[in-house]
């Protein structure tokens, strides 16, 4: 405690634990002692007190007030907190004579404390006053709120900001899978609920979340163990303090679990006190965000000078001394006056010097708290210093009056301390925000051992909350070492990533990061790793092997250069070959009576229809086009038609011929030259009408197929019009009916020069091929359709070519002694029977 004009209170961690002691008499509650000393606490109430002495000495900032204060250990629990609290503001007197009630506490602000559940108790009953508590290390969100904290203040981030910051270094990483770990308190809390609605909209999941409880107890802690090491988590956040940290720690190296990378919170990303020869190992490589430190000029020199005989009032220093040199000391003999030492085990010389040791305290390497607390108290200086450079009638009070100048009252400065704003002499600019919460910006902190076995906690990188998201955090990979191995970032994935040609499956039940791999179906892709849906080709494409790339579909037609074509388009040649050799015959011997005797016109007729047969086939034969496509179903139909036209008018001439033997009978007039001409052109002209109609409203037209291979695709005609199609070969169907009724009925006719039987077998073969074709055509993919339907053609055609002509060309080349009118004419023994 110092005294001085406006006295500052302080609230610090100089102990980690308590324990309770029965009270002997039993209407005392327990009294509760505070254990394990905290040099780092330690050094932060130092870094209070030379502060508060280096503003005494400024001449500029308060040059007629003196800072005094009075600070008190909160141990680390909240209720010694607010016991401290309260002993700052009301003094040790259990009472207080009514006369010297005032209506303001003497001390008019406390700075502290390093918790956040215990700053949050402190604030609570200090609002009800107007009182202002400004922490240097409470940095739970929840702090933020005016309405519950009115007269809260802090120099450290809110974890808001640190939470986003946790969450883009994850995602920087690519850490999908993390495990969470959260001290049981306000701090711990917050920090786990902000984490879980920041990583909401984000691919990154929590493989699980643990909480340790207060006092860290042995059956929890290992329960969190058994998870940890149970968990295919690999990433753990830890949001604890560095005593809670520290049994954590403790206890995975009790059950050797050493392959996790830690990613600290700034709670305890600096604490050296957890680094030791059993945790160093798993320690080594952490990473987290620390608030940002700087180096105090004067402060170590002050630390060191700290000593029990020149700080007598001070009642943390006999066991800092015992702490740090082991020896044991008793103050100064009461009965005496002088400083004689009483020592038991090892006695404390007197001599030994801080300016030797290094530890924790002294450790002025890492002042990022310390930094922290000489903000604060600067922050309040600065708020005092307005507060009384504020001149009568610009005041921002009632009728623009100031706040009372030498005994401050505690919500006018707390007002003067909302709206301060200065530029320290590092450079950096210190004000609070509406809601009490500083400019934010943090260094990435890297945990690094040395060779001599300590911790170098390395600097490698900064965020800067000011910056654009995408900017706001500066890496530098190169000199982060990594747990387990110092070039190889860690993985922490539920599910690997999915590689090209593969889309994520979620699996039932389970969090999105874990996902199976499933291959692209054929013809979808997906080039990018960890695609969720697979996007299908274009109809001109398809996928390659690897599903990652559409390439062009492989266009299939029945070409001249495929061997079936080839083979196809020689038979149609050799066909319309040979039907043009028995014409050539036919013309040779066109004066024989085998040739005039079976219609040499209609014969002619026929021959050339054969071989407009033969040759629409090559028409089926390349690339589809738009002409190809007409040409080859309108070809093929008419030169049909005309070829059964001519057929039909040869069956009905032989079976008038033998009616116009028939006494009194004079049917041939009506069958004439003129009259077979007329048949065979009105029939044609049928089909010539249904052609051109159909070529009209809905002609053939190329088209692609892809329903019956996938990876090609089938370049064929389409129909267009079906009613057309189907009318265009019923036409042809009917034709071939009418004929191989009549010629059935003329099979019987005795002449020699009747054809009737072989035309009634020519039609068999006819109706024979195109029945087979039609479920041919339908079951038979690709190209092999169209090699189906050219052989229907061909072959049928043959089948005309061969039945009717080939008995006439036996008979002209081989028997020409049977090619005379007599020997056509004569009746066989069998023809007379009928």
């Amino acid at each position: 405690m110092q005294d001085g004009d406006v006295v500052l209170g302080g609230l610090f961690i100089v102990h980690f634990r308590t324990i309770r002691v029965n009270n002997s008499l039993q209407s005392k509650p327990e009294e509760v002692q505070c254990r394990e000393f905290n040099l780092r606490g330690l050094r932060w109430v130092q870094t209070m007190i030379f502060t508060i002495e280096e503003i005494n000495r400024d001449p500029f900032l308060l040059p007629k007030t003196t800072l005094g204060y009075k600070i008190v250990d909160s141990c680390d629990v909240s209720s010694e907190a607010l016991k401290g609290a309260l002993q700052i503001l009301n003094g040790d007197e259990k009472t207080l004579p009514s006369d010297t009630c005032q209506g303001y506490s003497s001390v008019p602000l406390i700075i502290g404390d390093a918790g956040s559940s215990r700053s949050a108790a402190v604030s609570r009953i200090l609002g009800l006053f107007g009182i202002p508590l400004v922490s240097y290390f409470a940095s739970c969100a929840c702090l933020s709120d005016k309405h519950e904290f009115p007269t809260f203040l802090r120099t450290v981030p809110s974890d808001a900001v640190q939470i986003r910051a946790l969450l883009r270094l994850v995602n920087y990483f690519k850490w999908s899978w993390v495990g969470v770990v959260a001290v049981d308190s306000d701090y711990g809390r917050f920090g786990m609920q902000s984490f879980i609605e920041e990583i909401w909209n984000t691919n990154v999941c929590i493989a699980f979340m643990e909480f340790i409880p207060s006092g860290s107890a042995n059956d929890r802690m290992s329960e969190i163990g058994d998870t940890i090491r149970k968990s295919s988590a690999k990433v753990i956040i830890l949001f604890c303090g560095e005593s809670d940290t520290f049994a954590l720690i403790k206890e995975l190296g009790l059950r050797n679990i050493t392959d996790i990378q830690l990613i600290a919170s700034e709670a305890w990303v600096t604490s050296s006190l957890i680094w030791t020869k059993e945790s160093q190992e798993i320690l080594t490589g952490t990473i987290g965000f620390g608030i940002r430190r700087a180096e105090i000029p004067g402060l170590r020199e002050f630390l060191v000078k700290l000593h029990p005989s020149t700080s007598p009032d001070n009642p943390f220093v006999e066991e800092f001394w015992q702490e740090i040199f082991g020896c044991k000391l008793k103050s100064r003999d009461q009965t005496s006056g002088q400083n004689n030492w009483l020592f038991s085990n090892k006695p404390c010389t007197g001599s030994e010097s801080l300016n030797s040791s290094e530890n924790i305290y002294t450790d002025v390497s890492q002042l990022r708290v310390s930094y922290n607390v000489y903000k604060a108290v600067y922050a309040v200086a600065h708020a005092i210093h307005n507060l009384q450079s504020c001149e009568n009638g610009k005041g921002p009070f009632i009728n623009k009056t100031c706040g009372q100048k030498s005994n401050i009252v505690p919500w006018q400065l707390l007002h003067y301390l909302k709206e301060v704003k200065f530029t320290n002499k590092f450079g950096e600019e210190i004000s609070f925000d509406s809601n009490g919460d500083p400019i934010a910006s943090y260094d990435l902190i890297n945990w690094q051992r040395r060779v001599d076995g300590t911790v170098d906690f390395v600097k490698v990188g900064l965020y800067d909350a000011a910056l654009p998201e995408e900017k706001s955090l500066v890496l530098d990979e190169s000199a982060i070492f990594w747990h387990g191995d110092q070039n190889s970032v860690p993985l922490s994935v539920c599910s690997y990533s999915c590689p090209t040609g593969t889309r994520k499956a979620a699996r039932k039940d389970q969090p999105i990061c874990c996902f199976d791999c499933l291959p692209c179906a054929d013809g979808e892709i997906s080039n990018e790793t960890d695609s969720i849906e697979c996007l299908r080709c274009s109809i001109d494409q398809w996928s390659n092997n690897e599903k990652n790339e559409c390439i062009p579909r492989e266009n299939e037609y029945l070409s001249f250069q495929d061997g079936i074509g080839i083979t196809l388009a020689a038979i149609s040649l050799f066909g319309a070959c040979i039907t043009g050799v028995v014409a050539v015959v036919f013309l040779c011997f066109v004066n024989t009576p085998i040739v005039k005797a079976n219609n040499s016109e209609l014969s002619f007729l026929l021959l050339m229809s054969l071989i407009l047969c033969f040759l629409c086939s090559i028409a089926f034969i390349g690339q589809p086009t738009p002409w190809s496509c007409m040409v080859r179903h309108t070809v093929f139909g008419v030169s049909f038609v005309l070829c059964i036209s001519c057929i039909l008018s040869k069956t009905l001439v032989v079976l008038m011929a033998f009616k116009a033997t028939l006494p009194a009978s004079n049917v041939m007039k009506w069958f004439g030259p003129k009259q077979q001409r007329s048949i065979v052109f009105l029939c044609t002209l049928i089909q010539i009408i249904i052609c051109v109609i159909w070529l009209v409203t809905s002609p053939p037209l190329p088209s692609k197929n892809t329903k019956y291979q996938s990876a090609k695709i089938i370049l064929e005609c389409d129909v267009g019009s079906t009613v057309a199609f189907c009318c265009v070969f019923g036409y042809i169907g009917l034709l071939a009916c009418m004929c191989f009724v009549l010629a059935f009925l003329a099979r019987t006719l005795p002449d020699k020069f009747n054809e009737a039987k072989f035309i009634t077998f020519s039609m068999l073969i006819f109706f024979a091929v195109w029945v087979t074709f039609i479920p041919a055509y339908v079951s038979t993919p690709g190209k092999y359709t169209v090699a189906v339907e050219i052989f229907a053609i061909l072959t049928s055609s043959f089948g005309l070519l061969s039945c009717i002509f080939a008995p006439k060309c036996y008979i002209i080349l081989l028997k020409p002694e049977e090619n005379t009118k007599k020997n056509l004419t004569v009746k066989t023994s069998n023809e007379l029977h009928y």
